[in-house]
């Protein structure tokens, strides 16, 4: 990759008013040394503060700013998919709003990217997060690992950047569930991560709590990955090999000694043990089916209620 190619610095802006003139500046001064063009795209999530009459603002006097206010809030992934596609860059940086990954470290990004990576990860040494959120966080890793049947997962975080080529393999995606992490997998096995910095959120408090954070990784799992089907099989499968060695068991028993295995516990515990199997596998089964009639809806990924600093119809088309 050419050292000077420009980068987009793609932002998924949520209630951050306080925050994004601040983010500008020093991701504007991350680029002054070594000299490199970039934009800043800023995308509005549905905020209810003033996060886009800020954006807005600073439009206006920052040339290398661009805004995209979305017509309600569609979730981090399906605004930064919506930044990603209006990205006029060679690169990709996509980066939080809430400075705790700082944007000085988008350097360290870049320089290992041009050693012959399609995406980096800034994969934090210490995170300065709450203990649950901490453990949360490592419990969705393990099971986007599992999912995803790949090592990716381990090194997952906001802080990315990556070969804007790589969005042709998911040009025509258009569903409303969406991870950028999964999508860039279609496109590459081309990983690396780099350690670096993660700071104290000094502004507001992070939208993931647990709720949230399972929630994500039950969508990643049902709408990107048919191994859940799989363990339903084979969990359907252990349990009538169960229930086979039981009636052999019992039968067994009536002919060898001549009576059968007497016990209402038993036999209730049996039963309870197969109902639960079957409503496990059904609720996988049902989830698949609600994504499949969520995505026949058509629902679209997001819906752009305004712009700003987006001079050309090219910058345009691919926005939806």
């Amino acid at each position: 990759m050419n050292p000077s190619a420009s980068v987009s610095v793609v932002v998924p802006v949520y209630n951050s008013e306080r925050t994004l003139e601040v983010l500008v500046q020093r991701v504007a001064a991350a680029f002054a040394e070594p000299a490199r063009s970039f934009e800043i795209i800023l995308v509005d999530d549905g905020s209810r503060d003033g996060s886009w009459r800020a954006i807005r603002e600073l439009a206006t006097v920052h040339q290398q700013v661009r805004g995209l206010s979305l017509m309600r809030n569609y979730g981090q992934h399906n605004a930064l998919l919506v930044g990603i596609r209006a990205a006029r860059s060679g690169v990709i940086v996509t980066l939080d709003d809430d400075l705790q990954n700082p944007p000085e470290e988008i350097p360290k990004l870049l320089t290992r990217l041009e050693a012959g990576c399609d995406v980096v990860y800034g994969t934090p040494e210490i995170r300065q997060d709450t203990f649950w959120r901490r453990v949360t966080s490592r419990i969705v890793r393990s099971i986007l690992k599992s999912a995803l049947g790949t090592d990716v997962a381990r090194n997952v975080s906001s802080f990315r950047a990556f070969r804007t080529e790589l969005r042709n393999a998911f040009a025509d995606y258009r569903s409303s569930f969406v991870s950028i992490d999964v999508l860039l997998t279609w496109g590459t096995s081309r990983f690396a991560a780099v350690t670096v910095e993660h700071r104290p959120r000094e502004v507001g408090r992070s939208n993931y709590g647990f709720a949230r954070l399972v929630l994500t990784a039950l969508d990643v799992m049902t709408a990107f990955s048919t191994r859940p089907l799989r363990l339903a099989s084979l969990i359907g499968f252990a349990f009538t090999l169960f229930g086979m060695i039981v009636l052999v068991w019992v039968v067994g028993r009536y002919f060898w000694l001549g009576y059968s295995f007497p016990g209402f516990p038993f036999l209730a515990s049996v039963i309870a043990i197969f109902s639960g199997a079957q409503l496990f596998a059904l609720g996988i089964i049902g989830e698949y089916l609600a994504r499949v009639h969520l995505r026949s809806m058509g629902r679209p990924t997001a819906l752009v209620r305004e712009s700003v600093g987006i001079a050309s119809e090219s910058a345009r088309e691919n926005v939806p």
